[in-house]
């Protein structure tokens, strides 16, 4: 566990941002109730900024293609969605002052495979393209 925490400690940290966001309890008179669909924009942000940070440091880890590809999927846009399936159901039922939310979920999973997305047909040639111009 610890060398993962040394490979991945950003996305810890956004991980541990995950939860206390998902959890805490929220003050109600902020005058952002007024803006439509602000939950659901968080709820993209949060999962797209931690899909996202897992795709950057898997693909700085593994720079020599020694992990295949598919790890980067299940870890870096799987695992965040079944996550994300899990706090909602936690929220649900551990807590009465969130709701579990088949939107948030949809929120959620929208942000991962765009994070996810962008990562492998955007961010990975940009990586491939460093490692081939190091070589000389």
């Amino acid at each position: 566990m610890l060398r993962y925490i040394k490979k991945y400690p950003v996305s810890f940290f956004i991980i541990a941002v995950v939860i206390y966001l998902s959890f805490f309890k929220p003050p109600s008179d902020t005058g952002l109730n007024d803006i439509p669909y602000l939950d659901k924009i968080v709820h993209f942000g949060m999962y797209f900024g931690l899909s996202g940070m897992l795709w950057l440091e898997f693909l700085r880890n593994h720079k020599n293609n020694d992990a295949p590809m598919w790890h980067a999927w299940i870890g870096a846009c799987l695992c965040p969605i079944l996550f994300s399936g899990i706090v909602e159901l936690f929220q649900e039922i551990a807590t009465d002052y969130r709701g579990g939310d088949w939107m948030d979920f949809a929120a959620n999973t929208s942000g991962a495979v765009v994070a996810s997305l962008l990562a492998y047909y955007w961010l990975r040639p940009r990586f491939h393209k460093i490692k081939v111009l190091n070589k000389w």
